[in-house]
């Protein structure tokens, strides 16, 4: 992954577009123009057959994009990133265990008995885009092992994401048609492989249809662009990705957040709020906190300490932070669990804003003073990692 950065690569950018999108869309739900606004967010089109609606298409359809994307980058670090042995593995991957489990048990106990259980995967995703543009922003100057220490761990938290959509949110199963899906990723995974100019337009094809037997089998659409993704030889997709970066960040991931916070703030006052609203606001910040805390300590603790150099613990805490930037897939996870509850779902989108809001304030401020404190205690920060 050893690109020249333009701007609409810059992670930055990439996390200022998304916080732009995310408030537009709250704005405009809540303006004289919301009747508009969910009008063009809810018209239906499509081809005979697969008739979604806008927000569908963007969730559905865009999306996989996203996951399309953050496979290939998991398939890199796999075999020749950060992840590519079990002893370079071991921190995030404790890190991430911890860092979903903390979230979900906090949503349990706040929420577990309100009648509202199903929605305890929705705090325990990272934003890689958000949680990586909050530590170019404040943390420049900072050692490269703490980005790719985050990176890991959003990666991983991301494949846990994936098979919590697998295993919990697929309604009415078509074994049949997730077995053609299953063809037809088989092919891309062949056809791609093959040097000739015919394999690149059918390589196309076949992922478009494996998109559409997926979403036809009842499993999430997101999952056939992790399948594809991963499918894809190591560098070609890397080169695949790298064409399509500008896109995600600039068109794909903005769209989701302009149409997923597009929510009237309910007309409740606090007390009223449901429980999903506060397991999710607690969960989020101060569970992916200490999670990934915790977690990144015992993994730590566990890894041979020879094979690199170790994080500090206030620099895990940091990492925790800006872990519960939970965003992009939380609030997919939020209309997963609560699609049908209105009420409910709308309060989730203003939980999943509002505590990303806050982890995002509280990451920032963890990042900056992080970074004073590995310039107070220049050259030894170089060697102690903070």
């Amino acid at each position: 992954m050893i690109y020249r950065v333009s701007p609409i690569r810059s992670e930055r950018l990439a996390a200022a577009l998304l916080l732009a999108a995310a408030s537009t869309g709250l704005l405009l739900a809540n303006s004289p123009l919301s009747a508009a606004a969910f009008a063009v967010r809810d018209v239906e089109f499509g081809p005979p057959g697969l008739t979604l609606s806008a927000a569908d298409w963007i969730s559905e359809g865009l999306l996989a994009l996203f996951f399309f994307s953050a496979a290939i980058e998991l398939k890199f670090e796999l075999t020749r990133g950060e992840l590519a042995s079990p002893a370079k593995a071991m921190r995030p991957a404790v890190a991430a265990v911890f860092g979903v489990a903390a979230p979900a048990l906090i949503y349990l106990a706040v929420a577990g008995r309100s009648g509202y259980a199903e929605g305890w995967p929705i705090p325990t995703a990272t934003d890689i885009a958000f949680a990586l543009g909050i530590l170019s922003l404040f943390g420049r100057g900072l050692p490269s092992r703490i980005r790719a220490f985050l990176l890991a761990l959003a990666i991983l938290d991301d494949l846990i994401a994936i098979t919590l959509i697998a295993a919990f949110f697929t309604r009415d199963l078509d074994v049949a048609a997730l077995g053609g899906g299953a063809l037809a990723v088989a092919g891309v995974a062949v056809v791609s492989r093959i040097r000739r100019r015919w394999a690149v337009p059918l390589v196309i094809v076949l992922a478009l249809a494996a998109w559409w037997l997926v979403h036809a089998s009842g499993v999430h659409s997101t999952i056939a662009g992790v399948a594809v993704g991963l499918a894809l030889p190591g560098r070609l997709g890397m080169r695949v990705r790298h064409a399509i970066e500008p896109g995600i960040n600039g068109v794909v991931l903005p769209l989701f957040a302009l149409s997923a916070a597009m929510v009237a703030v309910p007309p409740v006052s606090p007390p009223e709020l449901t429980a999903p609203f506060w397991a999710i606001l607690v969960a989020l910040p101060v569970g992916k906190m200490v999670g990934i805390g915790v977690g990144g300590w015992l993994g730590t603790a566990l890894e041979q300490r020879r094979l690199r150099p170790q994080i500090s613990p206030f620099a895990l805490v940091t990492v925790g932070a800006l872990g519960g930037i939970g965003f992009t897939v939380s609030l997919l996870m939020n209309e997963l669990a609560f699609a049908g509850q209105e009420q409910v779902r709308s309060e989730g989108i203003l939980a999943v804003l509002i505590g990303s809001g806050v982890s995002m304030i509280i990451a920032s401020a963890l990042v900056a003073a992080l970074r004073r404190r590995m310039r107070a205690s220049a050259p030894g920060a170089s060697a102690d990692g903070g």
